[in-house]
């Protein structure tokens, strides 16, 4: 295993426990689809942050990548609290809109630059070979931020995503909490754009988060188990693209993630078909044997 591989397997796997973890929060709160939105809605920083630096600066295209996100993110709370537009239209509406928004202005950064904006478009669907060390130590300082934040506000995070009608009640401000779930899924949006891009960002936000809820109904083994898939998914990804050649390592890392949720949907002991099939075909035997009363 070369040195660029191992470069590419710690950045990645850090990514995929990273979005993992703080994915959950999502799913759990029902905005799944909130990381693609954001993850679409990044786009039109990157072409704006590179005409204002003048040049490929990673800190100022993911400065504009987040700064975009937020735009998208308050006309998406415009929408939602000062019109009758429904969540996943406003979520519909934002994605789209952003996306070709992007898509225009980076189309505007190839007509009017020299050659300077070569691999803006590799955020799309990004380039996880061409991660660095600088960029693992990015990935792991950013999960670190987010693992303290969730363990610091861990037991308000627990109340809101299993009883959001209690926590009220409580005197939690929910609105507050799911701010914080809001800028956690967005960190990890935006550190995650070089490597995956903004197609595979969002899937690694999804997928592990709703495989791992197939084997716990705790929150607690649920951000561990989504992180392990998260991490896992990368590590297949990145193995199987450095040993065949011109595979992709985004897309296979997606592949990768939706082969453990068909393998949790299939297989987890208690929520898995296979499992509830099986359960249900015992109590039938046991009917038949009368050992169930009516």
């Amino acid at each position: 295993m070369t040195y660029n591989t191992i470069i590419v397997l710690a950045g990645a796997c850090l990514l995929g426990a990273l979005c993992g973890a703080v994915g959950s929060f999502a799913v759990l709160r029902r905005r799944a689809l909130m990381g693609d939105v954001m993850a679409h809605a990044a786009l039109p920083g990157l072409p704006l942050a590179f005409l204002l630096a003048g040049g490929k600066s990673l800190p100022m295209l993911l400065t504009g990548a987040a700064a975009s996100i937020l735009l998208g993110m308050g006309w998406f709370a415009a929408m939602r609290y000062r019109s009758r537009t429904h969540d996943d239209a406003a979520m519909a509406l934002v994605l789209a809109s952003m996306f070709g928004l992007g898509i225009v202005l980076l189309r505007h950064v190839q007509n009017v630059s020299t050659g300077g904006h070569a691999g803006l478009e590799s955020f799309i669907f990004g380039k996880t070979a061409g991660m660095v060390a600088s960029d693992v130590w990015i990935t792991g300082g950013v999960a670190l931020v987010c693992l303290g934040v969730i363990a610091v506000a861990y037991k308000e995070l627990r109340l809101v995503c299993f009883d959001p009608g209690f926590a009220a009640s409580t005197g939690l401000r929910v609105g507050w909490v799911d701010f914080l779930i809001t800028g956690l899924l967005a960190l990890a949006v935006v550190v995650g754009l070089p490597m995956v891009g903004v197609v595979m960002v969002a899937a690694l936000t999804i997928i592990p988060a709703v495989a791992a809820r197939f084997w716990t109904e705790s929150l607690g083994p649920m951000l561990g188990i989504a992180s392990v898939f998260g991490a896992l998914a990368c590590a297949l990804g990145v193995l199987v693209s450095a040993s065949q050649e011109r595979m992709p390592s985004g897309p296979l890392i997606v592949l990768a993630a939706a082969v453990l949720f068909v393998l949790s949907a299939l297989f987890a002991p208690q929520r898995g078909l296979v499992a509830r099939r099986l359960r249900l075909e015992r109590l039938r035997h046991a009917w038949r044997e009368g050992r169930l009363e009516a």
